[in-house]
């Protein structure tokens, strides 16, 4: 990610052309093409480019090697035949000899810099984090996120729905885990996120940031408490949010949902210009509080 000339903002038109390609909406020569427009003052198309794409050199919150940290590669089986899977297992060295665990599910790019460094985050504040690699079985997080993207999108998503419920039972039985478990993911994450509260009814609760949202028939099986994160500039997903909470109120679900003014889609992945600190710090603060509230 590079600077605009004077740390002028980004128009947001550029981020919603990034939103779109970031999710299969239109192909890359089509989003290189859309830029085409911005690219006035002194900013090349190729800059502009440059200035969406994530920085994963500069922006992490937490270090690999970070000597408190106990970070290993866990694998597990997939309950969909795709073989084994296998995440990032984090936790703190001293401590209890079990905590609570949580799952962090990725966007739709595999097991990315971004959400390796959320499973750190989520382990220093005491828990015992799992964040599995849905591309594990076509070789893992290629090391970009176009490549990512396009590997995941070959992959079925109710497939790795179950691979992902799968590592929660995993997690829940791990002989560091207190048997209690919740899940946090963002974007394509925040989907699965919300599915898994829907099928596993055991897990002590839910925070999906920006996902799209199960049926509304599934809303009345729900049991798993919800935090739920939105940005008020994202329309996609935000569309298919009024029907889905009445849904959840219809059925007495235990629920909060925060929506974010001004902020787009992605608001929390610190890696990209889409990123906003003050609602990215808000609504992680509300997460690690909802998380000591429901796995207490």
């Amino acid at each position: 990610m590079t600077d605009l000339p004077n740390s002028a903002p980004l128009p947001q038109g550029v981020l919603d052309l990034y939103d779109a390609y970031c999710h299969g909406a239109m192909s890359r020569r089509d989003f290189v093409a859309g830029l085409g427009k911005y690219a006035v003052g002194g900013m090349s198309v190729a800059m502009l480019a440059a200035c969406v794409m994530p920085d994963y050199e500069t922006s992490l919150q937490t270090s690999p090697d970070d000597p408190s940290l106990n970070i290993e590669t866990l694998l597990y089986e997939s309950p969909d035949g795709a073989g084994e899977m296998a995440g990032d297992l984090v936790r703190l060295e001293k401590g209890p000899a079990k905590r609570p665990g949580v799952i962090v599910v990725h966007e739709n790019r595999g097991l990315n810099p971004y959400i390796k460094d959320v499973a750190r985050r989520t382990a220093l504040a005491g828990y015992i984090a799992l964040a599995p690699d849905a591309l594990y079985p076509l070789g893992g997080y290629p090391g970009n996120d176009d490549d990512g993207r396009a590997l995941q999108a070959t992959r079925d998503r109710d497939e790795m729905l179950q691979d992902f419920m799968a590592a929660a039972d995993t997690l829940r039985d791990h002989p560091d885990c207190n048997g209690k478990v919740a899940c946090v993911g963002f974007c394509f994450g925040g989907s699965i996120t919300n599915l898994m509260a829907v099928n596993q009814p055991w897990l002590s609760g839910a925070v999906p940031y920006y996902g799209g949202w199960p049926t509304e028939e599934d809303a009345a099986k729900l049991e798993v408490p919800l935090q739920i994160h939105l940005a008020g500039l994202d329309t996609r997903v935000n569309a298919g949010w009024p029907a889905y909470e009445a849904a959840l109120k219809a059925n007495g679900a235990e629920y909060e949902a925060y929506i974010y003014d001004g902020v787009n889609h992605g608001f929390h992945n610190d890696t990209t210009p889409r990123y906003d600190a003050t609602a990215a710090q808000l609504a992680w603060g509300r997460t690690l509080d909802f998380f000591n509230a429901k796995l207490a």
